[in-house]
């Protein structure tokens, strides 16, 4: 155990280049301490780690140090099929890169691991699209991906509200969530994020990124998710609803409800509260439900949803045609 954690801690350091004793905790699930013993013992063994001082600190390996211990155990062979996903590497031009990556990665393993990594692409698939959806078209991916690839900064003309404006910004990573894919970047030093779809040209420019130097990007994501989630005012919803669309009902309820809905209910109803991104949202999705929903609270929301399902109605009701009278 203590072999397999020492040289995931060389691999650490050699793919990173500096890590603190903390960042190296969590990378292990360790505590520090360890981490301390485990880089004393890798000194007296004679590998050149160096403790840098200082608020930068950190370890790191001395001399362009590269261990050769780099096989790869059955476990590790069975994830291999999760490296990476074809969809979003054909929408950023790298679809046959990635085949080729992965078809030398497996190549390269023996016996039990090369069957565990096929055994494993062979039993799990991943899809990012949402349901019931298609993917946003962004043409304009391909010229983004090349910006952050470059680390050159970009103008682009983004639609907000309608409007199109054009934004000098700093592009810093691509992430891809629910199958749409956002940009994050900085403008005038403050971080922000962009809907990709939302991007109607972009003029790469010969000017290099001004990128933080602890910026990290699943991290910057993860604050800028919960920015959107959270920037809408809510209102709550008392419905009666059939247990059958429960998971339906659950991908339309603001993220702080999903939660209350228990997916795992029995009988044919139930009655529960949930909130909602605004009450015209809510109408839209819950028309949507159709009939297996039925609002009971708040009163407004009950009197719009009768207008709009009368004035559906109304749309595909037969009309009388005239000249079949006398």
């Amino acid at each position: 155990m203590r072999a397999s954690r020492m040289l995931s801690l060389l691999t650490h350091l050699q793919v990173r280049g500096q890590l603190t004793a903390r960042e190296l905790a969590q990378r292990l699930e360790v505590d520090e301490r360890t981490v301390q013993r485990d880089v004393q013992a890798l000194a007296a063994a004679g590998v050149p780690v160096r403790s840098v001082r200082g608020p930068a600190g950190g370890y790191r390996l001395e001399g362009g140090y590269r261990t050769r211990l780099n096989g790869v155990g059955p476990d590790e062979a069975a994830a291999l099929a999760f490296l990476g996903m074809h969809g979003p590497a054909q929408d950023l031009g790298l679809s046959k890169v990635l085949d080729a990556a992965r078809t030398k990665v497996l190549a390269s393993l023996t016996g039990e691991a090369r069957q565990r990594a096929q055994r494993s692409a062979d039993r799990f698939h991943l899809d990012p699209v949402r349901w019931y959806g298609r993917p946003e078209p962004t043409p304009r991916l391909a010229d983004l991906a090349d910006a952050v690839w470059r680390d050159r900064r970009a103008r682009i003309g983004y639609v907000r509200r309608g409007e199109l404006a054009d934004r000098t910004i700093d592009p810093l990573g691509l992430a891809l969530a629910s199958g749409d894919w956002y940009l994050v970047a900085l403008r005038d030093g403050q971080r922000r994020t962009y809907r990709v779809s939302r991007v109607r040209t972009v003029e790469v420019l010969d000017e290099p990124v001004r990128r933080p130097a602890d910026f990290v990007l699943a991290e910057a994501w993860a604050r800028s998710r919960r920015e959107m989630e959270t920037q809408h005012v809510c209102v709550e919803v008392t419905l009666r609803v059939a247990t059958a669309v429960l998971p339906r009902l659950r991908r339309v309820v603001a993220v702080e409800g999903q939660d209350r809905i228990d997916l795992t209910a029995t009988g044919d109803e139930i009655e529960l509260t949930v909130p909602f991104e605004g009450e015209s949202w809510a109408c839209t999705a819950l028309l949507g439900l159709g009939p297996a929903v039925e609002v009971l609270a708040p009163a407004s929301l009950r009197t719009r949803m009768a207008v709009q399902s009368r004035a559906i109605a109304a749309r595909y009701e037969p009309h009388e045609n005239p000249e079949t009278h006398g």
